[in-house]
């Protein structure tokens, strides 16, 4: 099992004939991801990596039954494709694309309200479900197929949470790169309630960061629920303080106030193991081995 994409999942990708959109595809297909197809305005009709181009994502679900999208389209577009998998009811969208302007992240969190779209991202490198559908950037030879659920809001140690899972010898069942910008789709409650879900899924590693407060939010739901399953945590940054002068979006939205070790504490209160170096996750994850 997994959550959210899987071997059955259809995607197209917004932006398709682009140069890294282009790259990261054909490393999907090579993955075995089943990607259908594509969308770049103007090129309808034709075809790309062998595969069928059209002019609007609507088009594209009509002819393919897509129900994922993965965006690469420059920061100004990506409202625009947004609306698009919006409108066409896809179940699950990546946005890879950083630098998205925080005016237009606010517009697609309220045509998100509502849907049945789950937004990931952006600036993230996206999901990937081992061995079955990679949407995104992933350096797919690191996963293994297993039962740890991976979900972080840093992109680079996401994959570090990977390979704490391997050093465990264990696998992941889905790994999931919420993006790293101050405005996100899908948060970790979304996350951890699908790993909650998910009947394959044993244990949970989640890597937060300073800045925001989506890891309080994520602490308050967990210590409110019944039948947890196993959250490994870390939360990168620097211990101490973070003000506003040292430009780190995310952290005006706490004002500075809030550092590194209070969301430790936060995490652990509400019942999650929380460990202090990344690289002492996969001795805790090897006590539920």
């Amino acid at each position: 099992m997994s959550i959210f994409v899987d071997k059955n999942t259809k995607a197209i990708c917004q932006g398709i004939t682009g140069t890294q959109a282009s790259f990261h595809i054909q490393r999907s297909l090579e993955y075995g991801t089943k990607i259908v197809g594509g969308t770049t305005p103007g090129k309808g009709g034709s075809m790309h990596l062998n595969l069928p181009v059209f002019d609007t994502v609507k088009e594209a679900v009509k002819e393919t039954q897509a129900t994922a999208s993965v965006m690469y389209v420059p920061p100004k577009a990506v409202k625009v494709a947004a609306r698009e998998a919006i409108e066409a009811e896809l179940d699950v969208v990546v946005s890879i694309t950083d630098r998205v302007p925080l005016k237009d992240m606010l517009e697609i969190k309220a045509m998100l309200k509502g849907s049945k779209t789950k937004f990931i991202g952006p600036n993230t490198p996206g999901i990937i479900t081992p061995k079955e559908a990679r949407l995104g950037i992933f350096p797919e030879n690191i996963h293994k197929k297993g039962n740890i659920g991976v979900v972080s809001r840093s992109s680079t140690l996401t994959y570090e949470g990977v390979l704490e899972v391997n050093r465990a010898d264990m696998g992941q069942s889905t790994v999931v790169g919420l993006g790293d910008d101050v405005l996100i789709g899908i948060d970790f409650i979304d996350a951890l309630k699908a790993f909650h879900d998910d009947e394959n899924t044993k244990a949970i590693v989640m890597i937060g960061q300073l800045g925001g407060g989506f890891e309080e939010v994520a602490a308050d739901w967990y210590k409110n629920i019944t039948n947890k399953k196993p959250v490994i945590a870390f939360v990168a940054g620097n211990a101490m303080h973070f003000g506003h002068k040292m430009g780190y979006a995310g952290d005006v939205l706490t004002n500075g106030y809030v550092s590194v070790l209070d969301k430790a504490d936060i995490l652990s209160s509400a019942g999650m193991i929380v460990v202090d170096n990344v690289n002492d996750i996969h001795l805790e994850l090897a006590k539920f081995k």
